[in-house]
Order: C-alpha cells, then sequence, then structure tokens
C-alpha cells in the first residue's frame, strides 16, 4: 500500500478555503478516482511545535493507493482537472510525495 500526500504550505499571504476544499475539492477526487483509492484523510494544520507560530501546513491530504501504477492509473486522467480547481480554494500549489504506508 502507499500514501499519496499533497501538502499545502502555509506562509504569510497563503489562502485557503477548507470549506470548499472538504466538501467540493475531496469529493470531486474521490468519485474520479473510484475504487482504485483504498482511503483518504485530510490534516487541517493547526499549529506547530513552537507555541504561537502556524502550522507549517495549512493541509495536507493523504490519499491510499494498492501501489505507485493504481496511483498514476486512476490519477493521471483528471490530473489537469484536479490542477485546475485549485484557484477556487487556494492561491499556494501543493507539493506531492508518495511513500510507502507502513503500519505498526
Amino acid at each position: 500500500m502507499i500514501k499519496v500526500s499533497v501538502m499545502y504550505p502555509n506562509g504569510k499571504d497563503v489562502t485557503f478555503d477548507s470549506d470548499y476544499y472538504t466538501n467540493s475539492h475531496l469529493p470531486m477526487i474521490v468519485n474520479a478516482l473510484g475504487d482504485a483509492l483504498k482511503g483518504l484523510e485530510l490534516d487541517l494544520g493547526i499549529a506547530s511545535r513552537v507555541p504561537g507560530e502556524p502550522a507549517p501546513y495549512v493541509a495536507i491530504a493523504h490519499l491510499k493507493f494498492d501501489d505507485v501504477a493504481a496511483f498514476q492509473a486512476a490519477f493521471g486522467p483528471h490530473a489537469k482537472t484536479f490542477a485546475d480547481d485549485v484557484k477556487n480554494y487556494s492561491n499556494v500549489e501543493g507539493q506531492l510525495q508518495i511513500s510507502n504506508l507502513v503500519t505498526f
């Protein structure tokens, strides 16, 4: 199992509409990816390790797939649609990382 994390960095001029992201963008992704998507989690940043400092990321979405090939096959045909929607919820692009998912 792999996890695809899309991380939206926080910063002074960053805007992020978590309501739109949660209620419109993510459901669009879930519907488009179908059965290839094995799970989805959303982290909305609230703080960092230093009291009073903002979280380093405003949001991190974690999408789970069986393997990289399954992710690429499901995500690839919709990548432009997903990217075009970013302007509706943020002024910053997400950073994408693919990881092996290790559970304990």
